[in-house]
């Protein structure tokens, strides 16, 4: 019993291996549709996020004048 339990373990193990490197099929190629709805929403992405950066950078920029006198530095 034992000898057929290994067996079979090891058989599963087996044949997990061989299927995780299995190789998968190439996705569909996209359309045009689709590929100028992923730069749009990259653009996007990007506008808001360059947008995001400009806001926290003046606000650091706020922060260090507002406290750089307390700090004995030239403003």
């Amino acid at each position: 019993m034992t000898r057929i339990l290994v067996a079979l373990v090891a058989g599963l193990m087996a044949g997990a291996m061989v299927a995780s490197h299995a190789k998968l099929p190439p996705p569909p190629p996209k359309s045009d549709a689709e590929k100028a709805a992923e730069a749009e929403k990259a653009a996007a992405t990007k506008t808001k996020e360059a947008g995001d950066l400009a806001k926290a950078q003046d606000k650091a920029v706020a922060n260090w004048k507002k406290n750089a006198a307390s700090m004995d530095r030239k403003k």
